[in-house]
């Protein structure tokens, strides 16, 4: 039997320069997201949560902010959402 060793969030995170990130529309953005942190809550379900400090990028996203600091994340992480009629 193999033995795996723990598993981290960097393991399961999916990254982005800034020119792809350019190039995803609104919905894959969302996907994005939504993968992103159901990764996070299930690392965190299976117990890795005493073992993880919440990733900066986790926090980012919760937020609705871009994965970058500085003036990169300046545009927000997903398109303003125009009201219903």
């Amino acid at each position: 039997m193999v033995m795996l060793g723990l598993v981290s969030f960097e393991d399961v995170a999916v990254d982005f320069t800034w020119q792809e990130w350019q190039e995803l529309d609104a919905a894959q953005r969302t996907l994005y997201r939504d993968v992103m942190l159901e990764n996070y809550k299930t690392l965190v379900w299976l117990g890795y949560g005493h073992c993880l400090a919440k990733p900066e990028l986790i926090s980012k996203l919760e937020q609705g902010l871009a994965p970058w600091s500085g003036a990169e994340s300046i545009e927000p992480y997903l398109p303003a959402t125009v009201p219903q009629k």
